[in-house]
């Protein structure tokens, strides 16, 4: 594992400023002042420390659509793509008149006529046009979503091999899967085979829940342990050169039942459909569709949400029913598709793969297998 800090490869930040510069123009946008670090990730392709939790709009990225010039807050050049000169680079200050003069600087700065922001605090709002003052401010967050939400063969690249260290993890859970443990010994075994992947930045640190037999989409109450005949959910997610992987799987502790073997027979239908409904051109709503066709309850959970830099969308939920329905599918998305079906009395079984959508449907990204086997006592 190396301790370099490297910035997304050529072919990597090039294919994406494309898509950001078509929706720029697709938007009329002159130029786009970024805060939130997906979105300063997709355009400068530059890792950035200290981004850790929520925090309010400041400007740290500017794309300026007529030159393709980009200026990035940066304390030091470690990381920062070649195409992004040392001059182009500023600081933080506790002062945001000072914010506003490096603004200023930007070429083109007083002739701009539309500047994006991805979010907006009340104070930017009075700052942001002393900066550009013959510019309109308006949301750039829907150019943005629309650049994002199409991955290019670079992205997908970048997927797969993040996918390759969640499994990694997902791996050493099953492993360690038995009668006896507990759900955080369980998750600690996720999260160590992770970061022995080279991530040391868990997208979920829920990784491992016993199932509830009394409420769906609950996990079991009591202290914890696996017992025999539990179905325990193990769930892989890291966040890997910028980009989120996520697969989870359900495994039941010692030999399954004829209740449970059932439940895998309906965890299967119900993926089959799922996967058949993930292609170009079909509403998000035939996911929620789908559930229902296979005659399962809806889940409180999205049952997909894109993925990529972060989450991306769409996001499918049941709560989004009017948004689903003219939502449509589009060849390069990627999905993290979920199957969640439950009996009183029994558990649930939880199905996550990462879906790619191409031209002739779903291909999933996942290698792992499905699971419904048991696992020995």
């Amino acid at each position: 594992m190396g301790t370099e800090i490297e910035a997304d490869g050529p072919a990597l930040r090039f294919s994406r400023r494309e898509r950001a510069l078509a929706q720029m123009e697709a938007h009329d946008l002159d130029a786009l002042v970024l805060g939130r670090q997906a979105n300063v990730r997709y355009i400068s392709g530059a890792p950035q420390l200290w981004v850790v939790g929520t925090r309010p709009f400041g400007p740290i990225c500017e794309f300026v659509r007529e030159t393709g010039e980009i200026h990035l807050n940066s304390t030091w050049d470690e990381g920062i793509p070649a195409e992004i000169p040392h001059e182009n680079l500023y600081g933080f200050a506790w002062n945001p008149m000072t914010l506003v003069g490096i603004l200023q600087n930007i070429k083109g700065a007083e002739t701009f006529r539309r500047v994006g922001t991805d979010a907006l605090t009340p104070m930017f709002a009075q700052l942001l046009p002393m900066a550009f003052p013959n510019a309109e401010l308006v949301d750039a967050e829907q150019a943005m979503q629309a650049a994002r939400r199409i991955k290019t063969p670079e992205e997908v690249a970048a997927l797969r091999n993040a996918l390759v260290i969640a499994e990694k993890g997902l791996a050493a859970g099953v492993a360690a899967l038995s009668a006896g443990t507990n759900e955080k010994a369980l998750a600690g075994t996720i999260l160590e085979a992770e970061a022995a992947g080279g991530v040391s930045t868990p997208a979920t640190q829920d990784a491992a829940w016993v199932t509830s037999k009394q409420h769906p989409w609950r996990r079991a109450e009591g202290d914890g342990r696996v017992r025999d005949g539990d179905l325990v959910v193990l769930s892989a997610g890291v966040l890997a050169d910028g980009y989120v992987a996520e697969v989870a799987r359900t495994l039941v502790v010692g030999e399954p039942t004829e209740a449970v073997t059932a439940l895998y027979r309906r965890r299967d239908e119900l993926w089959d459909r799922l996967v058949a409904a993930c292609r170009p051109g079909a509403t998000t709503s035939t996911l929620l569709d789908a559930y229902q066709q296979a005659g399962e309850a809806l889940p409180a959970m999205p049952v997909a949400h894109g993925l990529g830099l972060g989450f991306d969308p769409p996001v499918v939920s049941p709560g989004l029913r009017a948004t689903a329905e003219t939502d449509v599918l589009e060849q390069g998305m990627v999905l993290a598709l979920t199957a969640y079906v439950w009996e009183q009395g029994v558990g649930a079984v939880l199905t996550r793969d990462a879906v790619l959508i191409t031209a002739e449907g779903a291909e999933i990204l996942s290698t792992v297998p499905a699971y419904g086997e048991a696992v020995s006592g």
